[in-house]
């Protein structure tokens, strides 16, 4: 018990009386003294950090550069001979633009259930399956023959990937805190902007190949392989849930599990919550998120399916194209890792959200408004191709903590991303070959999303700030270290926070 002593002198000079008055405030000390850390749990939660990082993420990131490669490799295989090969020429462009938007209708309509049914399934039996199937599928493209043959593919690859890109913040959410969410999930996404440097270097590399087979063939084989042999080793060695893998020794179970239990206890295990299910589809801040993704996902597609041909308007022969698309995606993976390192460090997502799709709307204004200067209309394609990959690395981060409870974040992530994904299926008609090399339609509608993406996050943002002063002004700021019980109304329990 702290006491503290307060002494009242009254008096007419004289005479004098003293009174005191003895208080107990040991609780209000309590609440006001700063938190001093263990320094020996501060040097093993570190040590389990960086072993956690050390197996996790080389099998994130490698399995997403091999899934962003399998689903973006078209851009590059058009400007091989793809379409002379197997679409009769297209010279419309059109067969081109449904062979690529084919992927997003399967990977669409898989997505919610795929990514809610594995929760209930081992993480590294499902990403092993997942990784198996899609390089199958992506191989096989090696094989097509004619329109349809392309068309199967990229329905099946649809599908695999389904299973894979909306259960990583799930998964990672098991192993990470809100403030080491962000600079994972930019390392984790940055591997899509190194799939396009990366793809970009592979196909300048197949083209000058002398084989008896064309060189989008080969390319499809040598991008599709390696998630197969991927697949195997993720089987063996990607960590399943804290609770129950052979990863840990008992000392680092327990901090694990008292990490991720740290701010909120919910729904963990292989189980699912309908009630949490409902509330995702009842939350109208992931139909704002799905706004949001469907714009950039509409950036991202003709990016992938068209940034080759359009670096290729800029006065660059097939080859020289190739190799200048690189540069982007490498601008990209920097900006994005560190706008999601100052994002988790201020713990603020939607102020870097809106700057980044500005930055990638100023892009698409370059594009429409100068024609004649090829330097700066590449500085705008940077801008396009950096602002949007940010901008998804940031929300992705955002709600895997925002929604409260595992059942809510493999229900709600899925669903703004499946809506994400209609932008993906409109992103690869908007640059049909009969309009180029300006492209106004496309760059026109591409701008107005990027730039209602950043008033969308803008809006998010208030609206988890004005919640956040709503609930401290009816039930106090949480004290750190408090924990949050969302098992029975995930991110609406009175004492949750969200991320701003």
């Amino acid at each position: 018990m702290i006491m503290r002593l307060y002494r009242f002198l009254f008096g007419d000079g004289g005479s004098e009386i003293i009174y005191t008055l003895v208080v107990d405030v040991s609780s209000e000390e309590e609440q006001q003294a700063p938190t001093i850390p263990d320094p020996q749990r501060l040097a093993e939660e570190k040590a389990l950090v960086w072993k956690l990082d050390k197996r996790i993420l080389p099998f994130a990131c490698l399995l997403y550069l091999f899934a962003y490669l399998d689903r973006s490799n078209l851009g590059n295989a058009r400007l091989q001979g793809l379409a002379d090969d197997i679409l009769d020429g297209d010279p419309t462009g059109r067969k081109f633009d449904w062979v690529n938007s084919v992927f997003f209708f399967s990977y669409i309509i898989f997505q919610i259930p795929a990514s809610v049914l594995s929760k209930l399934c081992p993480p590294r039996v499902w990403m092993a399956c997942s990784a198996a199937g899609w390089g199958l599928s992506s191989t096989l493209m090696a094989a097509a023959f004619n329109y349809a043959g392309a068309i199967v593919c990229r329905l099946f690859l649809g599908v695999f990937e389904s299973g894979f890109a909306p259960a990583i913040p799930v998964y990672f959410s098991f192993f990470y805190t809100k403030e080491e969410m962000g600079l994972r999930m930019a390392y984790w996404f940055g591997f899509a902007a190194v799939a396009g440097a990366f793809g970009g270097l592979i196909a300048f590399g197949t083209q000058h190949v002398h084989a008896a087979i064309s060189s989008w063939r080969i390319l499809f084989i040598i991008e599709g392989i390696p998630p197969v042999l991927l697949a195997l080793l993720t089987l063996f060695y990607l960590p399943n849930r804290p609770e129950v893998t052979s990863f840990f020794n008992e000392r680092e179970r327990e901090l694990a599990l008292e990490r991720i239990n740290r701010d909120s206890t919910a729904d963990t295990g292989a189980t699912v919550n309908k009630e949490h299910i409902w509330m995702a589809f009842k939350d109208w801040r992931i139909y704002i998120a799905g706004v949001i993704y469907f714009g950039l996902n509409g950036a991202l597609a003709s990016i992938s399916a068209f940034l080759p041909t359009i670096v290729q308007t800029l006065g660059f022969n097939n080859a020289r194209a190739q190799l200048m698309s690189v540069p982007p995606y490498a601008v990209a993976a920097v900006l994005l890792v560190t706008f999601s390192m100052a994002s988790d460090r201020m713990q603020s997502r939607g102020t870097f959200m809106t700057a980044s799709s500005a930055i990638g709307g100023i892009g698409y204004l370059l594009m429409l408004t100068v024609k004649d200067d090829d330097h700066v209309r590449y500085f705008g394609v940077v801008c396009i191709v950096a602002g949007t990959y940010t901008t998804i690395g940031l929300i992705i981060a955002w709600f895997a903590h925002n929604l409260g409870s595992e059942t809510k974040k493999a229900t709600g992530i899925p669903m703004f991303m499946a809506i994400g994904q209609c932008g993906s299926v409109m992103g690869t008609h908007l640059f049909p070959k009969i309009e180029g090399p300006h492209y106004i339609k496309g760059f026109a509608v591409l701008c107005a999303l990027e730039f209602l993406a950043a008033i969308c996050s803008a809006i998010l943002s208030i609206s988890y700030r004005w919640d956040n002063a709503r609930r401290n002004r009816l039930y106090g700021k949480p004290k750190p270290g408090d924990k949050v019980n969302t098992h029975e109304l995930a991110d609406k329990a009175p004492g949750f926070r969200y991320v701003v």
